[in-house]
Formats: structure tokens, C-alpha cells, sequence
């Protein structure tokens, strides 16, 4: 979700107005059941949620104001087992044995649990990445910060490479919007941080590399732009392949990662349609990237008829010969009332051999299961939304991700929603079962047993 809101829109009359749920009424499509919501743990209850990382049957999720930790080996009778109140957005976490990591992209006035929002005109304000040991999930321990320029917007775990494997990890920091005033965020960025994580000593992080995204400059004229270019809103990795994609504000990018500490752009691409680009998922044979268009900085509502199908949508691209090669656009069918914040969001594939399948977080659209496997005609394939928030502020579901048999949504407001969809074309997926999950470091399923 991008720092800039755009306020929502009054409710107006529409053709589609039958169609619209009443408010936080729940509907599915007949293929998807609704299964549970596990409340937000006290002290969290105030502040909307945010990414989700999976780990040995454990949820983690992001949230405004720290982070939760949810036991769903039993997806039915899924439970809150810890939480952490450590304020600082949004919070985007990832997990790697007993470590967690969370980007903190709002200036405060130290690295602490306990720090209180100041101006990043301020020297010496911080924000960029938190760790924490999750050795005991019922009482995390925060154990290091790391300083970061413009803070830490979203933030990618790469593996190392070779014998660096079992040494160390890596984070891609995504971070933009400086300004001439503020002292550690000065123009014109157009850059990364690559921390480098010793994982016998995590205490040692330390930022590594600063590699320059765009030398000559991002996309930074083109009519309709939330934001020009200035860095990155978040990068995926596909780390066995050496390669990555960067949703770039204004532009989409390819990496070469085969040096983790030094990625080397390798295909730009930029679309008319194209507001915000957020977020990206290769498929699992790397041949095609989905990426999101944030219209409207996630405020807006953009799910209905006056926005049309190809903004605020995901863009589908081939990749040929090393490019970004357009197909086609997906947007949701079902079009929300002009009070709904509504637009393209976080998801994950949906492990399916031979095919593309993925689950996506459209906020208050809730979640769509779609299939891109013919990368000129995708079609949503069910669905899963409640009506209209009743809670002021806007509201939905930032993340939806396919783990182990189940569909998993942060909602803003409600908690953590666990969600199944039973149809041929997805059953599959249930024999195919993964330890780890950070959704933007992609991991072939090809090695998981049953894939």
C-alpha cells in the first residue's frame, strides 16, 4: 500500500448495485468455503494487518503495529500462539528458521518497541529492518535493527548461492519518495539495500550494497503515475534461477541476481495503464510475470465500472528471449460499490502442474483464484468477499496466499481469514506440500514430492 491515500468515494447508485453484499456480509463462489477468522491478539486491534509469512505450520502476520504469530497446523481450529507490539509500517515481514524480519517504513524517533513517530527531517530518526529470534513463539525476542535509506517500504529474503547457502541470507530492501529535506532519503534514490544476514550471528546484519536500479533515471513523466519513479515498491525473488522481478512505481524490471549483493537489470518495461506498479509473481517455470498495478495508493476505489478492466488490474507478461512481452490484463469480474477500496493486491501461485494458477488479495474485493495459464485469457475461477467495511477508513484483505491445502487473507480490521477452495482444477495443489513460505522468494514446487 503506498504512504500517498486517495480518499474513498461516496456511495453512488450503480447498475451493479444489487450485486453488492451487504456490509461485512460474506459470499463465495460455490467452489470456495469460508472456514474461519482468527481475531487480531490484543494490542494489535487498533492497526490493520498487513503481509503474511508461513513457516512449519505457523502463520506470520504483519501488522501496523508489530506482528502475529498463528498456529495453523490445524487450519480449522487455527489460534494465535504470540504476537509482538513494536510499532512501525507497514511491516512486511519475512521468516528463515528462528529469524523474522520486518520492514519499517515510517520515520520514528529511535529503533525501538517502544519509539514514537518523528519526522525523518530529523537526523537522527530511523526506520529500515527489524529482526527478531521466533525460537520461542510465545515470547519473540527483538535482537537487531538495521538503518536503511528511506526506510524499508517492503523488503525480499534471498537465499545465498552455493556454499553461501547455509552462511548467510539476504534482504533487497525497497524503499522511495526522497526529498531534498530529509537527510538520509536524498534524491533521486532510484535504488536498493541489500542487507547481508550471517545467520550464526544475525546480530552481525549490516547493509552491504546500495545498487543503483535506474543510473539514467525511472519512468518519471508518464501521464497518470501515482508516484515517478525514485526506486522500488518490492522486488520478487526466484533464487535457484538467479533471476527477479522489481514492481518499480513506474516501471517493471528484470534482474540477473546470480551476485546476490550486486542485481543487474536486465529488461525494463513500462505500460500506459499503469498507475503503481506493486508487486510481482513469476509463474513456476519462470516464463511469465503477473504484475500489479496499485491504482489509487490502495484507497481508492477502483473495482467498478467507471475504472473499467485495465486499471488497477495485473498485467500479464511472457518473458522472450530475456523481455517483458505484454499479453493481456486480469481484473476482477465483480465490480464493488464506489465506497470500496478495490485494486490489484498481493497473491501467490497456487501450486497446479501445468498449469497457472494463483490466489490475490484485491482488498475490499476480497480474494480471486484465477487461471493464467494462457497468458492472452485469464479467468477468475472463484472467489471469496465480504460486503462493504463497515469500520470507517476503508478496509479488505492486503494479502491472500495459498499455503498447504488452504487460502490465508489478512484483513485489515477482522484478523486472519482462512479460506478452501475445492474444484478439479486446484485439488492437485493438496498433495503438493512446502515448509517454508516467503511468497516473494519464489522456490520451484518441482522438488516437493507430488509436484
Amino acid at each position: 500500500m503506498v504512504a500517498a491515500a486517495v480518499a474513498l468515494l461516496a456511495p453512488t447508485a450503480s447498475a451493479q448495485a444489487a450485486e453488492i453484499p451487504p456490509p461485512d456480509q460474506i459470499v463465495t463462489s460455490p467452489n470456495v468455503s469460508y472456514v474461519t477468522t482468527v481475531p487480531k491478539p490484543a494490542g494489535l486491534e487498533n492497526t490493520i494487518n498487513t503481509d503474511i509469512a508461513f513457516q512449519d505450520g505457523y502463520a506470520y502476520v504483519g501488522n501496523y503495529g508489530g506482528f502475529s504469530i498463528y498456529d495453523i497446523r490445524d487450519p480449522k481450529q487455527a489460534k494465535a500462539v504470540g504476537s509482538v507490539v513494536c510499532p512501525g509500517s507497514q511491516m512486511d515481514v519475512a521468516v528463515y528458521g528462528n529469524l523474522l524480519f520486518g520492514a519499517v517504513d515510517s520515520s520514528r524517533n529511535n529503533d525501538s518497541c517502544s519509539s514514537t513517530a518523528q519526522s525523518a527531517t530529523v537526523k537522527e530518526s530511523w526506520e529500515g529492518v527489524r529482526i527478531f529470534d521466533i525460537s520461542d513463539k510465545a515470547n519473540p525476542k527483538y535482537i537487531k535493527s538495521v538503518e536503511t535509506n528511506c526506510g524499508s517500504h517492503t523488503l525480499t529474503l534471498v537465499p545465498g548461492k552455493g556454499r553461501d547457502h547455509r552462511r548467510n541470507v539476504y534482504l533487497y530492501v525497497s524503499s522511495y519518495r526522497p526529498d531534498v529535506t530529509l537527510p538520509d532519503c536524498q534524491p533521486p534514490h532510484d535504488k536498493i539495500s541489500v542487507i547481508k544476514v550471517p545467520l550464526r550471528k544475525p546480530t552481525d546484519a549490516a547493509v552491504v550494497a546500495t545498487p543503483v536500479v535506474f543510473p539514467d533515471g525511472g519512468n518519471e513523466t508518464q501521464p497518470g503515475l501515482l508516484l515517478p519513479t525514485s526506486g522500488c515498491h518490492d522486488i520478487t525473488v526466484y533464487a535457484e534461477k538467479n533471476i527477479a522481478a522489481g514492481a518499480c512505481m513506474g516501471d517493471g524490471v528484470l534482474f540477473d541476481i546470480s551476485d546476490r549483493e550486486n542485481p543487474v537489470v536486465t529488461a525494463r518495461v513500462t505500460d500506459p495503464n499503469f498507475a503503481f506498479w506493486h508487486s510481482a509473481t513469476f509463474n513456476n517455470s519462470a516464463t511469465k510475470v503477473v504484475f500489479t498495478d496499485e491504482l489509487g495508493g490502495g484507497s481508492g476505489a477502483t473495482c467498478n465500472e467507471a475504472t473499467g478492466p485495465n486499471r488497477g488490474a495485473d498485467a500479464i507478461f511472457d518473458i522472450v528471449d530475456g523481455q517483458l512481452v505484454f499479453k493481456s490484463y486480469f481484473k476482477i469480474p465483480r465490480h464493488q460499490a464506489d465506497n470500496e477500496n478495490c485494486v490489484a493486491h498481493n497473491g501467490s501461485l497456487i501450486p497446479v502442474k501445468g498449469k497457472d494458477i494463483m490466489v490475490q488479495a484485491w482488498y475490499q474485493g476480497g480474494i480471486s483464484i484465477w487461471d493464467f495459464t494462457d497468458s492472452a485469457n485469464p479467468q477468475e475461477i472463484g472467489f471469496f468477499e465480504r460486503g462493504p467495511e463497515s469500520l470507517p477508513g476503508g478496509g479488505g484483505i492486503w494479502s491472500a496466499y495459498y499455503y498447504n491445502g488452504h487460502i490465508y487473507g489478512s484483513d485489515f480490521h477482522k484478523g486472519f481469514d482462512v479460506v478452501k477452495i475445492s474444484d478439479r482444477r486446484t485439488d492437485p495443489a493438496r498433495h503438493v506440500r512446502v515448509n517454508r513460505l516467503n511468497v516473494q522468494t519464489q522456490e520451484s514446487y518441482r522438488g516437493h514430492g507430488h509436484w
